[in-house]
């Protein structure tokens, strides 16, 4: 392939994803301004067009040709220091090599169970160089569950940091398991151009066992317009991953800081602390993390705070995983001006929504609109929209929907090509989307339909509460009922009554949780979201 060529390949790719997001001229501009089109060397540009013609657009192309654009510039920055592009070029291949002499191929899957650090990202890379999938394995999975995943994805090998290996002694016979990438080569070219794999994330498992869901092959960048066209991302800035890369956010982090050949902050335990001092000391540009993080950054002493981010300040603070309060994004955005981003999505649907600062200033709860090349609809049980105002289902239609789960018989709701997020919500007469929880969430009380959703959030605006799970029991009169489990500020006494006298003063009598039960902690997952079968008691409803 000549340089005309190569020039002509990359700029296909960029010309192809505008052409096909609905607005284009929004997404050529926002590729321009983040800097993924501008000038390179020929050379370089000979060994970029080489890596997405033999790898596509995945991760495993991203940092290919990461390493012949900007082979000394970091790629990860993690607990261990710094790997530049080129070294996990290197390092990828010498572990693609290990993978394929043990019987890694095409269709073989590979799990990652790691924590955020390099091994995560080299392990997903070199699957790709062999065109197997990658399957992200949830850190929180129990020997049992890790067990029933094995065997369900027939998983080939499993790239494990140390700490798991409780889980670990679940797997099935003849399942390898990997602790120390490093130590990895093997003998052999590796493939010229692979079929590509695909990476396969869990579901959250909040309510049930975890399912495996397709990741889509990427065709074009209009995946990444979407977004650029809505959060401001540029070329090369350093950007912090606090969020799991095991999950669907953090690994679309992953993989918008590959596009803009940004260097990757990383570590292995969130920190609050750990989170100022990373991102002013690498400044970067950009944090991807989830609410409750932000959460526990706030908590952190006001002395703390307010030293923090004074040389440095990100332009940019994304979140996604879970629900952001209202009263949440208002403390955050007073404490460090109007950086903050909230993205609405799922495993299965990929984004939802935007909420850029502006939105969230002018209606804190939402999770904003709709951003270039998707259309998000909120049906009613007729399956045709409703009013602004109305709630309904919430279905979208985005360039990246998922290709299905690994289980037979699992689907989500659709309707007329949209796929249903399974929450509802409404627009308001702005635009702006408001959630107001899982449809699946909705119980019926004394034959009114309740749904847990406001009653958190009132709850989780109290000053005396830290934070709330709202969810529905087994009643024998009524059918079913709300209980409430609160976790109180430090120094806050509140009694039963209370809690219940704060929500019937503002919702009908049949929100008011007749249990209320005060704990510790929340079970969370690794994005926050509240694990509702960990409750006290859930073992009983």
């Amino acid at each position: 392939m000549d340089v005309i060529g190569a020039f002509g390949r990359v700029l296909d790719v960029v010309r192809a994803g505008a052409e096909q997001t609905v607005g284009s001229a929004r997404a050529v501009v926002a590729l321009t301004r983040s800097g993924v089109v501008r000038p390179v060397r020929p050379d370089r540009l000979l060994g970029m067009a080489g890596s997405l013609a033999r790898y596509g657009l995945t991760v495993t192309a991203g940092y290919a040709a990461g390493a012949a654009r900007h082979p000394d510039r970091p790629a990860i920055v993690d607990d261990e220091g710094s790997l530049t592009f080129a070294q996990l070029d290197r390092h990828s291949d010498a572990v693609a090599r290990a993978f394929a002499a043990s019987g890694v191929e095409p269709g073989v899957r590979v799990g990652v169970l790691c924590r955020n650090h390099r091994g995560a990202v080299v392990a997903q890379v070199a699957a790709g160089k062999l065109g197997a999938d990658a399957v992200l394995l949830n850190t929180g999975l129990s020997a049992g569950q890790l067990g029933d995943v094995a065997r369900e994805l027939a998983l080939h090998t499993v790239v494990a940091d140390e700490e798991f290996a409780p889980a670990l002694a679940g797997l099935p016979d003849g399942c390898r398991v990997v602790a120390d990438l490093d130590a990895l080569d093997g003998p052999g070219p590796l493939p010229l151009r692979p079929p590509e794999g695909r990476t396969i994330v869990l579901t959250s498992g909040t309510t049930g066992p975890p399912k495996g869901a397709r990741r889509p092959a990427l065709h074009s960048i209009s995946p990444a317009a979407a977004i650029l066209s809505a959060i401001p991302l540029r070329a090369g800035e350093p950007a912090l991953i606090a969020a799991p890369l095991l999950h669907t956010w953090g690994l679309a982090a992953l993989q918008l800081a590959v596009l803009h050949g940004s260097p990757v902050v990383l570590t292995r335990r969130f920190d609050p602390a750990g989170l100022l001092e990373l991102a002013e000391t690498h400044r970067c540009a950009a944090v991807f993390a989830v609410p409750v993080m932000l959460q526990r950054v706030l908590e952190l002493p006001d002395a703390q705070l307010a030293a923090a981010w004074s040389a440095h300040r990100p332009r940019i603070v994304a979140v996604s995983g879970s629900a952001l309060p209202a009263e949440l994004a208002t403390a955050f955005l007073d404490r460090f001006g109007d950086v903050l981003y909230n993205l609405y999505g799922s495993t299965e649907v990929s984004w939802v929504s935007i909420a850029s600062p502006t939105d969230l200033r002018a209606a804190p709860g939402t999770a904003g609109r709709a951003p270039a090349g998707t259309r998000l609809v909120v049906l009613g049980d007729d399956d045709r929209p409703v009013p602004p105002g109305v709630e309904g289902r919430i279905f979208v239609h985005n360039d990246m929907p998922f290709e299905g789960y690994t289980r037979a018989g699992a689907d989500v709701p659709r309707s007329g090509g949209l796929l249903g997020t399974g929450d509802v919500g409404h627009l308001d007469e702005n635009g702006l989307l408001h959630l107001t929880g899982r449809a699946d969430d909705m119980i019926v009380s004394g034959g009114e339909n309740v749904h847990p959703g406001p009653v958190e959030e009132l709850l989780a605006a109290r000053p005396e509460v830290r934070e709330v799970a709202v969810t529905g029991v087994p009643d024998e009169r009524f059918g079913q009922r709300l209980a409430a489990y609160v976790v109180l500020v430090p120094g806050a006494q509140v009694e039963p009554d209370d809690v219940r006298g704060w929500v019937r003063a503002e919702l009908s009598r049949f929100a008011v949780p007749r249990d209320v039960e005060f704990v510790d902690a929340l079970p969370r997952n690794a994005t926050g979201k509240v694990v509702h079968r960990e409750l006290p008691g859930a073992a009983h409803r």
